[in-house]
C-alpha cells in the first residue's frame, strides 16, 4: 500500500446547531448558535477552561459548496464587476479550494459540550475542523492594510 503524502484527512470536532439554515453573506453579529462537540470523541475536560475567553477562533468546512463550484482563479467578489477581478487567495469566498472558513466569534458561555456563541459566520450544520481561543497577541502586529473594496464588502457582514 502506497501512502499520498500530500493528502490530508480531518475529521470535524463539532457541528454547529441552530443559527441560520440559509448560506446569507450579511448581518452575522445578530447570529445566536451553538457549537456543539462530538461526544464520540470528546469529555468536558475538553472544554476546560475555555470559559474564560471572550473570543473563538473556528476552523470550519464549507460543506454545502459543491465540488464544481470552487473556484481556483480570479474573479469579482460576490460577482459585483464593480469591484475588481481578485485571486481566490485574495479573498474570503466560500468557494475556496478546499473550502475551509475561518471566523471568529464571541463567546457566551460553556455548557457541557455545548459552545453558545454569536456572531459566527457558519450556518446550522457546519462541520467544526477547530476551535481555538482567540488571543489579542494573535492578531496582526503593526498597521492592518487592504484595498477599499474589501472594506465596502464587511460594512455589513457583521
Amino acid at each position: 500500500m502506497q501512502i499520498d503524502q500530500n493528502l490530508v484527512t480531518v475529521r470535524p470536532v463539532a457541528h454547529v446547531v441552530g443559527g441560520r439554515d440559509d448560506v446569507v453573506d450579511d448581518a452575522w453579529d445578530g447570529v445566536s448558535a451553538v457549537i456543539r462537540l462530538d461526544a464520540a470523541q470528546f469529555g468536558e475536560d475538553a472544554l476546560y477552561g475555555l470559559d474564560q475567553f471572550s473570543h473563538l477562533e473556528v476552523v470550519f468546512h464549507f460543506d454545502r459548496v459543491p465540488v464544481e463550484k470552487v473556484e481556483t482563479g480570479a474573479r469579482h467578489p460576490r460577482g459585483n464587476t464593480d469591484w475588481p477581478l481578485v485571486g481566490i487567495f485574495a479573498q474570503r469566498g466560500k468557494n475556496r479550494p478546499n473550502r475551509i472558513g475561518v471566523s471568529r466569534c464571541r463567546l457566551h458561555r460553556v455548557d457541557g459540550l455545548d459552545l453558545h456563541v454569536s456572531g459566527l459566520d457558519a450556518v446550522a450544520g457546519t462541520p467544526v475542523l477547530d476551535i481555538k481561543p482567540y488571543l489579542a497577541e494573535f492578531g496582526p502586529r503593526g498597521d492592518v492594510r487592504q484595498p477599499e473594496w474589501s472594506t465596502e464588502i464587511m460594512r455589513s457582514y457583521y
